[in-house]
C-alpha cells in the first residue's frame, strides 16, 4: 500500500479503533491482526436513553457547522474538561489537547469527524452487513467507562469478528492516556502472537 506494507497489523483507540475496525473489514487480506480499545460496533444501532445521556456529545457534534465548533471555541478548556478532565490525564496530555482545541480548524475536523460517524460510516457498516473481521481480533475497554457500563462488549464483538479476544483494564475511556503501561502490556503479546 501507499507506507509500503502489503500486510499489516491495526491498533486503533475510539476514532482510530473505528478506522482498525473498518479497515479489517474491508480489506482482509491486508491486515493480519487487530485490536480495538474501547468501542463497540454499529453504536447508534441500540440507542437508548442511557446511551444518548452518555453519549449526548455525539449528537450536540452532528449538528450543521458552525454550532458546535462556535460553543465549543468559546470555551474550548471547558469542554475539554468535562471529557478529559480527570486526574487520570497527565497535565502535558491535557495541555496538548487544549493546544489543538484552540484551532478553529481542529474543531471543525473534530466535528466532521462526528458527522462523517452518523452518515457515511453507518452507510458502510450497512453495505458490508454480515461481514466479519477475518483475522486475529482483541478488544480493550475500560471498567470505569460507559462502553464497558452499557455492552456486553465481548458478545457484540463475537458477532463481528472470526477469532475474538479481548479485557477491561481499571480505567476509563483514554486507556492509552490513563493506563499506557498496561495498554501496552496487554497489547504486545497479541501484536507478537
Amino acid at each position: 500500500m501507499a507506507l509500503g506494507f502489503d500486510r499489516f497489523a491495526i491498533v486503533g483507540h475510539d476514532r482510530g479503533a473505528r478506522v482498525a475496525w473498518r479497515t479489517a473489514v474491508e480489506h482482509p487480506d491486508r491486515v493480519t491482526r487487530a485490536a480495538v480499545i474501547d468501542i463497540v460496533p454499529k453504536p447508534y444501532s441500540n440507542v437508548t436513553r442511557e446511551f444518548a445521556t452518555a453519549y449526548f456529545h455525539w449528537f450536540f457534534l452532528i449538528q450543521p457547522a458552525p454550532l458546535p465548533e462556535t460553543l465549543i471555541g468559546n470555551n474550548a478548556e471547558f469542554y475539554l474538561r468535562r471529557f478529559l478532565g480527570g486526574p487520570s490525564i497527565a497535565p502535558e496530555a491535557f495541555a496538548e489537547y487544549l493546544r489543538c482545541f484552540k484551532d478553529p480548524a481542529t474543531l471543525h475536523a473534530t466535528c466532521e469527524d462526528y458527522r462523517a460517524g452518523a452518515t457515511t460510516d453507518l452507510t458502510h457498516s450497512d453495505e458490508d452487513r454480515g461481514k466479519k473481521v477475518a483475522c486475529p481480533m482483541f478488544v480493550l475497554w475500560g471498567e470505569r467507562g460507559t462502553v464497558g457500563r452499557l455492552y456486553d462488549v465481548m458478545q457484540i464483538w463475537r458477532d463481528h469478528a472470526t477469532t475474538v479476544i479481548g479485557k477491561s483494564l481499571p480505567g476509563g475511556h483514554f486507556l492509552p492516556e490513563e493506563l499506557p503501561d498496561d495498554t501496552l502490556a496487554a497489547l504486545v503479546p497479541f501484536l507478537q502472537g
